[in-house]
């Protein structure tokens, strides 16, 4: 380690690492009609690239709860952004070989897709304790803004890569993945010289025996599930809807849908860290619930496109909180729950985000189109309010009982 470099060089390599959740995450979706066009894959292969992608996830958020204290931050860091780079990178030659060699380029896509969800799910697992642990002051805030650079990273790679289409045009799609891939690969040496400590060091932990005994902590993973099915829903089908679904060109529908969704989700995110010490984060999660179910239904049923741009905008804004909210709920109220209580809600929260578009893509199907999967995922932000008031209730009775 080198120790000119300082605790504020840990939490840059934690932006930068969820900047790299956010390519590993939204760069694909950008080019799901594209492969529909060049390679002839379906809908429902296309469906299942994201549902692998975030059964990856999952999986690595569920090994991550017992092997990440034995394998070390650092080491697992290092490892999500090689993979993640890789597997980006990997876009641009991997199909092709594969469609040449086994007449199947749909293949190589799914390794491509295996590789960078390995690093997204460590990135998941790890980034968020990485900076809880980090010697710094309002942990809340903290949270929330680091949550925000996904969002920042999101709008990144629909700017960038929609200014790139602009001068390259859409065929030259396998050099954006290649130059998207150099992130990754250098925050890897980053987070090889950063300091890192671990939850540890901060707390006494908290047998995992004891933790899933909690109905509290059963809570948080229901609501770690809505919070990511509501984002990943919208989020990973906006601009196929926009341009299916609202009629609207490519550059128009990357710009009005997912980028002003992360701008939105972003923004909701600062507000938050500003905010944290004067509104209840409850309040705050309720209200957004209630504006996600909203947003959703303006998106389905609006009379014209732009109103239905502006509600995958809205969506963006009141889905900002759920996920950092809830961590940092849960690291309040169940301290002590350590690297594997991370893991774990990682683990509920990446189910929510395959479960979200996955029932997106098929409620599309059976229906005929995207609008009419968009109206299956209303029931996330309303599952969601539930569990916030189940939450209250369960406080209220621990509070009573001691």
């Amino acid at each position: 380690m080198n120790r000119t470099l300082g605790y504020q060089h840990t939490i840059w390599a934690s932006y930068l690492g969820y900047v790299t959740q956010a390519i590993v995450n939204n760069l694909s979706p950008l080019l799901f009609l594209t492969f529909q066009s060049q390679y002839g894959i379906s809908l429902d292969k296309i469906t299942l690239l994201i549902t692998v992608n975030f059964g990856i996830q999952l999986l690595v958020d569920l090994a991550s709860a017992v092997l990440i204290d034995r394998v070390g931050y650092r080491m697992g860091a290092v490892a999500a952004h090689v993979c993640a780079a890789l597997g980006l990178a990997g876009m641009a030659v991997l199909p092709g070989m594969t469609g040449r060699l086994f007449g199947s380029a749909y293949a190589g896509l799914l390794v491509c897709v295996v590789l960078y969800a390995l690093g997204g799910g460590l990135i998941e697992v790890l980034i968020s304790p990485i900076v809880e642990a980090c010697p710094t002051e309002g942990k809340a805030a903290a949270m929330s803004l680091l949550h925000s650079f996904y969002c920042w990273g999101q709008m990144a790679v629909v700017l960038l890569s929609t200014v790139f289409f602009a001068a390259a045009g859409v065929g030259s799609w396998r050099i954006l993945c290649v130059l998207w891939a150099i992130l990754p690969a250098c925050n890897a040496f980053y987070f090889g010289r950063v300091p890192i400590r671990t939850l540890e060091e901060e707390h006494e932990t908290m047998p995992v025996s004891q933790l899933l005994r909690r109905k509290l902590f059963w809570v948080f993973c229901a609501l770690m599930l809505c919070a990511g099915a509501s984002e990943l829903a919208m989020s990973q089908w906006a601009s196929a809807f926009a341009e299916a679904g609202l009629h609207v060109n490519k550059a128009v529908g990357d710009l009005a849908g997912p980028c002003m969704f992360a701008a939105l989700m972003g923004t909701a995110r600062v507000l938050h860290a500003r905010l944290a010490e004067r509104i209840p984060l409850m309040r705050f999660m309720i209200s957004c619930g209630l504006l996600c179910i909203g947003s959703y239904l303006l998106a389905v049923c609006a009379p014209v496109p732009l109103l239905g741009l502006a509600g995958c905008g809205i969506c963006g804004f009141s889905v900002g909180v759920m996920w950092p909210g809830t961590f940092s709920l849960a690291t309040e109220t169940l301290k002590g729950g350590g690297t594997a209580m991370f893991a774990l809600l990682s683990l509920a929260g990446d189910m929510g985000c395959s479960l979200g578009p996955t029932v997106v893509g098929m409620a599309s199907v059976e229906s005929g189109d995207l609008k009419g999967g968009l109206m299956m995922a209303v029931l996330f932000p309303i599952l969601l309010c539930i569990g916030m008031l189940l939450w209250k209730r369960l406080m209220i009775g621990e509070a009573e009982r001691s």
